[in-house]
């Protein structure tokens, strides 16, 4: 019987044959915590007498989630993350450079690895191809100072996803629609496998959402194979020699099958309290949600094409009066193509607020907080009661693209309202949304036609019949004096 894609990788990681089902001792690639969760696993392994890890290279501590410190208690959790790195090696990731899920995945995580992280999300580099899965302070705690970790072997729901994205339509309503198809536990501990055409042709960024929410529907992990763009993406990282070809057998055993046809799917919302419950566009538009706040980041949404898709629908146009936008770059890397691109700009001119390469007010503990009543549409992950620092507050899940047209209107709007602008995905970008350098490269020229030409001509004719007479004098002594 052939192999799903986590059976393959838990096996080389455990060093033998594994199937679906059966619980095994594997060794960890990497290991990482945040600041939400390191402490309690440094407080561990002190416990243990364990204050050491087995692979100080690719064990990573971040300060993300509440960054820079909103308060004293949060800021000595830093001082104690800081220190347990300086005392083992360990690697930290301090304030401003970036989201862990992000960050781990630009500079770590390959193809067939083992990545476990105290946090839900560590799921995204599942993306990569990797078994990548959330685990509880303390099983992370041992993996990081033992280098192996036990776990039971999922079984896998493979997601066939086929057809061509609707102009609008994008990664973030695929996912949002699954969840709300299956529930937020139709896949507990199981392995969501993403292919199919759709999946072959969607850009790294977007699978990074997908492998991001996977955990929204209970599962363990959410992985996509290996194929030439996730080599693409580790070349653009510095590490293409670290790419292999990782694929499912043909005849791997899949405990169910989910089919989705992306041409059928509109622009999905996900209405407080739970992921699942959700709501298309239409049924959206129709109850005339009113958006206090609008916010474009976290380690679901906060890449460029993300930014370079809502700074496409804002280009233009102005925040909404009594809308507050919150802006934040998934890392220092993405900060700085933003720059380059433009894109920081654009959300700026629109009249948002960019907070430095974080978490941001995803958890609630800084920079964002609702007030009582007020209502959030954000790219993130969750909505849960209370997710954003208030219970009172409600929390809308949308995409890049319906946060900017609703960010405009001042309530949940429909994206597709800016077909004009918009682009299916896949397609070659904009030149006038490229730098200036880009620009002179890419863009063709198209000749002006015969009539303009013409006047140019004369004008440029005119220009010199009215030349100043000293000019004139100065330009026939040099042609004297070549005869």
């Amino acid at each position: 019987m052939g192999k799903t894609l986590v059976e393959k990788i838990i096996a080389e990681h455990a060093g033998k044959e594994v199937s679906a089902g059966e619980i095994v001792i594997a060794n960890v690639t990497v290991a990482l915590v945040q600041d939400g969760t390191g402490p309690l696993a440094i407080k561990q392994l002190q416990k243990l007498n364990l204050e050491k890890v087995a692979h100080p290279e690719r064990t990573v501590l971040f300060l993300d989630h509440s960054a820079p410190a909103s308060r004293k208690e949060l800021a000595n959790d830093h001082m104690a993350l800081r220190a347990f790195a300086a005392k083992t090696g360990a690697q930290l990731s301090d304030v401003g450079n970036g989201i862990c899920h992000t960050v781990i995945n630009e500079d770590y995580v390959n193809p067939g690895d083992l990545l476990i992280g105290a946090d839900s999300h560590t799921c995204t580099g599942g993306a990569l191809c990797a078994f990548s899965t959330g685990m509880g302070s303390t099983d992370v705690a041992i993996g990081m100072a033992l280098g192996k970790t036990w776990l039971r072997v999922p079984e896998t729901y493979k997601v066939n996803v086929t057809g061509k994205f609707p102009v609008g339509v994008y990664p973030k309503d695929l996912i949002l629609h699954l969840i709300g198809m299956i529930g937020a536990d139709g896949a507990t501990y199981k392995s969501l496998e993403f292919g199919g055409p759709a999946i072959d042709n969607m850009a790294m960024e977007g699978r990074f959402t997908l492998a991001n929410m996977a955990v929204e529907a209970g599962a363990k992990a959410g992985l996509i194979a290996s194929d030439k763009i996730t080599k693409a993406y580790l070349k653009k990282m510095g590490r293409v020699n670290k790419w292999r070809e990782i694929k499912p057998d043909f005849d791997a055993e899949y405990e169910r099958i989910i089919d989705i046809d992306v041409s059928t799917l509109k622009p999905i919302i996900s209405y407080p309290h739970t992921v699942d419950n959700m709501r298309d566009i239409d049924q959206s538009v129709k109850d005339h949600i009113k958006v206090n706040q609008a916010f474009l980041g976290t380690c679901t949404n906060s890449r460029l094409s993300d930014w370079a898709i809502f700074s496409t629908i804002i280009k233009g146009k102005k925040l909404a009066p009594g809308v507050r936008l919150i802006a934040v770059p998934g890392s220092k890397k993405i900060e700085a193509e933003l720059l380059k691109y433009g894109y920081l700009q654009a959300v700026m001119a629109f009249g948002g607020l960019i907070l430095p390469p974080g978490c941001g007010p995803c958890v609630g503990v800084h920079g964002g907080i609702l007030g009582d009543g007020e209502n959030v549409i954000a790219t993130q992950n969750r909505n849960f009661q209370g997710r954003m620092g208030n219970p009172a507050g409600n929390i809308y899940l949308a995409s890049p693209a319906t946060v900017a047209a609703s960010a405009i209107a001042g309530y949940i709007a429909d994206p597709r309202e800016y077909t004009r602008v918009l682009r299916p995905l896949g397609t070659v970008p904009d030149p006038s949304k490229l730098p200036k350098k880009e620009v002179a490269k890419k863009a063709v020229r198209k000749r002006a036609p015969k009539t303009i030409r013409r006047r140019v001509v004369k004008k440029a004719a005119k220009a010199r019949a009215f030349r100043p007479a000293k000019k004139v004098k100065a330009a026939k002594k040099r042609a004297s004096r070549k005869r």
